[in-house]
């Protein structure tokens, strides 16, 4: 596995892997991996012929008061996993702002007012422009990125359109614990007692699954069914928001429709936050 710490050598090592004729997908990561980013790698290998997995902790997407100081970080085990996968290539750059970088890219839209966009003011400010630079120093066909950061997904997709940066971005399924709780990095900050009561936010949400399938179509019902799901299980965890917004749009709803629903939510436990999301959607004839 080639473990490249520059652009320059990552632009060379990409150019040579396109004019062979390959097929390139990036995972783009902040590290710490777990099964969740192992599975983003796995399904990049399904979807091209060579991997590449970028590792970098981005200060831009990080607000003040953020967690960037203490965002785990463990380099010599996220290589021997990624060596394990068989992945071709680890881009860990030691920064991706040279000195005196003055360009900015923002997306603004509905997308990035809402939900986490509201709370961490600039935070997808600094993904886009991370992600932008990777697309341009990396130059993929396609990038995997995870559904757990929904958010981020339709981001991602609308910076690559406005820009016709010609990538493919690929949702890949969220990861889970046999109890229900996504997987995160931010996971091993959790009290053992917040961690016990951390599955709730995938308890609300399956609660408002539910109640939907029955019959509620209610936004307004089907958010206090999750807010009462959460005091009652994460009596410990502060919400921040749990909302259903259009799938597409994010726009606001009063009632689920046809086109379904996204149900997002946000808690805290202490100084940690947790976010997680669920799809509401109608089976659809073949």
């Amino acid at each position: 596995m080639e473990v490249i710490r520059s652009a320059a050598e990552m632009r060379a090592w990409s150019e040579q892997v396109r004019c062979g004729g390959a097929e390139l997908c990036l995972v783009p990561t902040m590290g710490s991996l777990h099964e969740g980013h192992l599975s983003l790698a796995r399904e990049a290998r399904r979807r091209a012929d060579v991997v590449a997995v970028s590792i970098y902790v981005n200060p831009t997407q990080f607000g003040p008061g953020g967690d960037y100081e203490r965002y785990p970080r463990d380099e010599k085990r996220d290589l021997e996993l990624l060596r394990e996968l068989g992945v071709d290539c680890a881009f860990i750059p030691k920064s991706m702002y040279p000195p005196g970088d003055s360009t900015f890219i923002e997306v603004r839209s509905k997308l990035t007012e809402v939900l986490c966009g509201s709370r961490r003011p600039g935070h997808f400010a600094g993904v886009a422009r991370v992600v932008a630079k990777l697309f341009i120093i990396v130059a993929p066909h396609r990038a995997v990125f995870g559904l757990k950061d929904y958010q981020q997904l339709l981001v991602v997709r609308r910076l690559v359109r406005d820009l016709h940066l010609g990538v493919e971005i690929v949702a890949a399924p969220i990861v889970r614990d046999a109890d229900g709780l996504a997987l995160s990095s931010r996971n091993r900050y959790l009290t053992p007692e917040q961690r016990r009561q951390a599955p709730a936010l995938h308890s609300a949400l399956r609660a408002v699954e539910a109640a939907w399938k029955a019959g509620e179509d209610s936004v307004h019902n089907l958010v206090s069914l999750g807010h009462r799901t959460l005091k009652e299980q994460a009596p410990d965890g502060r919400l921040e928001y749990l909302e259903l917004r259009h799938p597409a749009t994010l726009e606001g709803l009063e009632f689920v429709g046809w086109d379904g629903a996204l149900a997002a939510l946000a808690v805290r436990f202490g100084d940690t936050r947790l976010i997680d999301n669920i799809l509401l959607q109608h089976e659809r004839d073949a």
